[in-house]
């Protein structure tokens, strides 16, 4: 039986009551959902933090903010994708889990600002990922990165469209990608596995919420393509060197236990880290869950900067 943690039980209480985000408008969902800004004596001392605009395919313009650590060598890059079901999350929601990657692997974060469901439904999000992973490719040498080191992550939503950049950036022959670090990603979207089961009511991420984040993001028909459900792509070699970490009681816990092990039959090299007793939705909420969101951060930092084996 699941043991929940004591900061997990607490954020359930705080957040299990009155009206639910999946009973709300979109709009009404993001107003209630924002975002304190983290101060703590743990936050780390970076060289800069700004934010830009760059223009993708149709000419419109999305925000980026690029997190440099105090280290004056060319350092690996992190493309980071916000959660929040394609409905809501922003720069705001990421900012504290992108001052720590930043911080602990030594690296140049960019927070990727895609546009959102159901305005911007699918494929507008993944075209935005995929557009401002090519921008942060080519503009490597101006925020002093590698791009040969290269890595894409995130977490929930934004891991779905991380784990989706490693598809796309192989079929188009795009950036090579060094490595994905995806938090509780989404990679199926059938609502079936055992853990909607066990954990698809009280454990923070709710079916119906579910249901509600894939119908404004993508019609009924699209749910099963691959650029929705990666789970369901055909080929899965060739994919950059995974760590998937996963909350113990979460409804997507199986579908990431799934997409796993297709990469490793695939022969990719793959990390599957459950954290214990934790929730979906625990990663960067610092006001309940700081410590697992630093612990996170250092198994991130850790495998990306440890050379494949």
């Amino acid at each position: 039986m699941t043991q929940l943690t004591n900061e997990a039980i607490r954020y359930i209480e705080d957040t299990d009551t009155g009206l639910h985000y999946y009973e709300m408008t979109p709009q009404e969902a993001r107003a209630s959902r924002t975002v304190p800004k983290w101060q703590s004596a743990l936050a780390p001392t970076l060289a800069s933090i700004e934010d830009k605009k760059i223009t993708v395919r149709d000419d419109s313009k999305i925000n980026v903010r690029i997190y440099t650590p105090v280290n004056e060598k060319m350092l690996p890059i992190i493309v980071y994708y916000h959660g929040g079901g394609w409905v809501f999350g922003d720069l705001e929601s990421a900012d504290a889990g992108c001052q720590l990657l930043a911080d602990k692997a030594q690296a140049i974060v960019v927070s990727i600002d895609y546009r959102l469901a159901p305005e911007f439904p699918f494929p507008t999000p993944v075209f935005d990922a995929y557009d401002a992973l090519l921008w942060v490719h080519e503009h490597a040498a101006e925020l002093n990165g590698d791009p040969s080191r290269l890595i894409v992550a995130g977490d929930s939503a934004g891991g779905n469209l991380a784990t989706v950049m490693t598809h796309i950036a192989k079929q188009e022959n795009g950036p090579a990608i060094t490595a994905q670090a995806l938090i509780y990603p989404v990679t199926n979207t059938n609502f079936t596995m055992d853990s909607y089961k066990k954990f698809g009511a009280h454990f923070g991420l709710d079916i119906q919420g579910m249901e509600w984040f894939s119908g404004h993001y993508s019609i009924s028909e699209n749910l099963a393509n691959p650029l929705v459900s990666p789970l369901q792509a055909k080929d899965f070699t060739d994919l950059p060197k995974t760590i998937l970490l996963a909350g113990e009681a979460d409804v997507l816990f199986d579908e990431g236990v799934s997409y796993a092990e297709k990469l490793a039959t695939a022969g990719v090299e793959v990390k599957h880290i459950v954290m214990p007793g934790l929730i979906h939705s625990y990663f960067s909420k610092m006001e309940y869950f700081e410590k697992a969101t630093i612990e996170t951060v250092e198994k991130i930092a850790a495998f990306i900067n440890c050379p494949s084996s």
